[in-house]
């Protein structure tokens, strides 16, 4: 059935009710709103009422002279500034790339500073109508609430609203300093646990796995533990203990001799690097055109789906 276009309209309010209650509950002012859009609080206050009155519902308590948002102003305050910044991302899009697009991704910082920003100039020289727009996600999300095309993700591929690509998995060699080691630091797995390890808060099991593959029993569960994978690489580097870190992404490291790869072989895991695709954005053409390519520069040996 489709839906009389009239009737449509109804539930479209005009965008200068929308741009006003968005700034007005923003700042919760509709004094300091109306300066944001160089407007008179009247008018910010007209469209305000405007708005309450074709949605027939109140948007704000007004009270001496100041305003809160309601339960449902708050609620709607929230969908309002998502489709507003998806309105503004898709025009800056159609005026800097009439005949392209903008692609909007979510990284992991580690992996966007040391590996995919020092490879990108050769996706741009390929495609260079897309404009690619970063933010950085540490964790799952909404991807189609937050406007994000897809993300690179580490773990497994159980993300609700996305499909999955594969790029890498995960090779994790204990690394250390030479100035920690006594020998040219090609030491034995029962010996490295006579160290300080250095432990990542978001792989908490990796030692555990890894001594066990080994049939080693650590000496400890002791050792510094690091959110971000720089502060762990950075305590390796000082000779702080030895760490656990993907072979990939410290190369840097290892080429420049600051870091020693103790026991070169990689224990398999359940967790690796994707790429994750929000599902209403599978077919988008730079979407397509950034998987193909990512997947190529990964290396990855599993076919593209």
């Amino acid at each position: 059935m489709v839906m009389d276009h009239t009737r449509l309209r109804s539930f479209v309010p005009s965008s200068s009710m929308l741009v006003a209650f968005d700034a007005a509950a923003q700042f919760n002012s509709f004094t300091i709103a109306a300066k944001s859009l160089n407007l008179t609080q009247g008018a910010i206050s007209r469209q305000v009422r405007a708005l309450e009155e074709q949605l027939g519902v109140r948007l704000f308590e007004r009270k001496n002279k100041t305003i809160t948002l309601t339960d449902a102003g708050r609620a709607y305050a929230r969908e309002v500034n998502l489709a507003l910044k998806r309105i503004r991302s898709a025009t800056l899009s159609v005026q800097t790339n009439p005949s392209s697009g903008m692609l909007n991704i979510a990284i992991l910082p580690t992996f966007g500073t040391r590996w995919l920003i020092p490879r990108l100039s050769s996706f741009i020289e390929q495609h260079p109508g897309i404009t690619i727009n970063f933010v950085t996600k540490l964790h799952p999300f909404d991807m189609s609430m937050e406007g994000i095309h897809a993300a690179i993700h580490f773990g497994k591929p159980d993300w609700h609203g996305a499909q999955a690509v594969f790029l890498m998995p995960d090779e994790a060699v204990p690394t250390a300093s030479p100035a920690l080691m006594q020998d040219d630091g090609k030491i034995a797995a029962d010996v490295i646990a006579n160290y300080p390890l250095l432990h990542l808060a978001s792989r908490a099991d990796a030692w555990t796995e890894w001594f066990a593959a080994h049939d080693v029993e650590p000496h400890h569960d002791s050792g510094m533990f690091f959110e971000q994978f720089s502060s762990a690489t950075q305590a390796a580097v000082a000779g702080l203990g030895i760490a656990l870190l993907p072979k990939f992404l410290i190369q840097q490291e290892i080429n420049s001799g600051e870091l020693l790869v103790l026991i070169d072989d990689v224990i398999p895991t359940d967790a690796a690097y994707y790429l994750m695709i929000s599902n209403q954005d599978i077919d988008y053409g730079p979407v397509m055109a950034f998987r193909s390519w990512i997947h190529e520069a990964t290396g990855s040996t599993v076919p593209l789906g």
